[in-house]
């Protein structure tokens, strides 16, 4: 837990976490298990194109500082981690962000599921296990939330999600400090209307390739 937070907490009616979590748990339930043949051909393409685990584990944190390992499939090379060191001085990003546009460890078949964000698709997993929301602030990672202020560190008192307003209005267009005021705006504006509009335009973001590294 990140000291400080206890107090910032969103507190939600429990009418409305019921039908947030509920609404999540059935609609990643029935994705999930439609999308499954999806989710063997992609790996296969995967790990015929670059050899290894063609699902990545990655420790982000989550709701109240907790640290959690969210679920992907696969866009790099299998060795990307230790090959970082070597294209940290192409960041495009605001820091603490890091973002490539032509990162060279990224595979082709990694740039179509990034493009089409289908990369994504097994964090349905993290929602199921209630690790995650379908719709919030994204999870960062440890060394980003690090550099957090107490306004930033806002984004954690919300279950993280797999979407959330600033997917929708720009991806990685965003600076960091956009991508904090819109999770700030859906924080302190939730609705469960809102996360259905989200959801909905979020097929269109996709659909568009908008905003995508």
């Amino acid at each position: 837990m990140i000291q400080g937070l206890t107090h910032q907490v969103l507190e939600l009616s429990r009418p409305s976490s019921i039908t947030k979590r509920t609404f999540d748990i059935g609609f990643a339930t029935v994705a999930f298990l439609a999308l499954v043949p999806l989710l063997a051909v992609l790996c296969l393409l995967i790990v015929l194109e670059s050899p290894g685990n063609p699902v990545f584990l990655q420790e982000r944190v989550g709701f109240n500082g907790k640290r959690f390992r969210i679920v992907k499939l696969r866009t790099m090379v299998a060795n990307a981690e230790d090959r970082r060191a070597e294209i940290e001085h192409l960041n495009e990003a605001q820091p603490p962000l890091f973002k490539v546009r032509k990162d060279p460890r990224i595979t082709h078949i990694g740039r179509f599921l990034r493009a089409t964000s289908l990369d994504e698709l097994p964090q349905l997993l993290n929602v199921i296990v209630g690790q995650m929301s379908l719709v919030g602030p994204r999870p960062p990672l440890p060394h980003e939330v690090a550099t957090y202020t107490a306004t930033q560190a806002r984004r954690l008192t919300v279950i993280p999600g797999l979407t959330g307003l600033w997917q929708v209005s720009g991806r990685s267009e965003c600076t960091f400090d956009e991508l904090i005021a819109l999770d700030l705006h859906y924080i302190d504006h939730w609705t469960f209307w809102l996360d259905l509009v989200l959801i909905a335009r979020t097929f269109l973001v996709v659909i568009t390739g908008r905003g995508a590294y």
